[in-house]
C-alpha cells in the first residue's frame, strides 16, 4: 500500500495526493469525469487495483485487475475534457509510462477518449477506444514524465 500523504498527486496537479485524487482514493465521490479519469491515472500509478475496479462501470468490468509491477506510469496530460452532461461525459488524454524489459526500459504513451455515465449519483468509467505507440526518446532529449530535465538526468537508465 503506497503512503497518501507528504507525495506529490501523480495526476499533474501540482497537489498533495492527500487534497487531489487521494481523497477519491479514499472513498470520496469524483464530482466529474475528469477528477475520476484523474483519480483513475493515480490508481495505476500507485497499485490501487480495487479502486480502479471500484470505478468502472459494472457492464464493462473485468472480473480481475492484476499489478503490473514491470509498469511505471510517469505522467498525465488530459488533452480534452467534454463539460459533462446529465449523464455522460469524455475524456481525451495521454498517459506515459516505460516498462521494464531485458535490463532497460521502454517507452510508451496510452493515448484514449474515455466514456463515463452518471448513475447512482456518481461517475463510473465505461470504457475507452485507446492507441499504444511505442516511443525511442534520446538520452539528450526532455524527459518524457514532464520535468523539463534531460532523460539521462532524470528517469534515463
Amino acid at each position: 500500500m503506497t503512503r497518501t500523504t507528504d507525495v506529490s498527486c501523480p495526476c499533474g496537479s501540482d497537489l498533495m495526493l492527500t487534497i487531489c485524487c487521494g481523497r477519491y482514493h479514499q472513498g470520496e465521490i469524483a464530482p466529474t469525469p475528469e477528477a475520476l479519469m484523474r483519480s483513475r491515472y493515480s490508481a495505476f500509478a500507485l497499485g490501487l487495483s480495487d479502486y480502479l475496479l471500484a470505478t468502472w462501470h459494472p457492464s464493462t468490468r473485468p472480473a480481475e485487475l492484476g499489478p503490473d509491477p514491470e509498469t511505471k506510469w510517469k505522467r498525465l496530460v488530459i488533452v480534452s475534457a467534454e463539460p459533462a452532461l446529465a449523464q455522460s461525459g469524455q475524456v481525451h488524454f495521454r498517459a506515459f509510462f516505460y516498462e521494464r524489459g531485458h535490463g532497460r526500459k521502454r517507452w510508451h504513451v496510452l493515448e484514449e477518449v474515455s466514456r463515463f455515465v452518471h448513475e447512482q449519483q456518481r461517475w463510473w468509467y465505461v470504457d475507452g477506444s485507446p492507441t499504444l505507440t511505442r516511443l525511442k526518446p534520446g538520452r539528450n532529449d526532455s524527459c518524457l514524465c514532464g520535468s523539463g530535465d534531460k532523460l539521462k538526468l532524470c528517469c534515463g537508465e
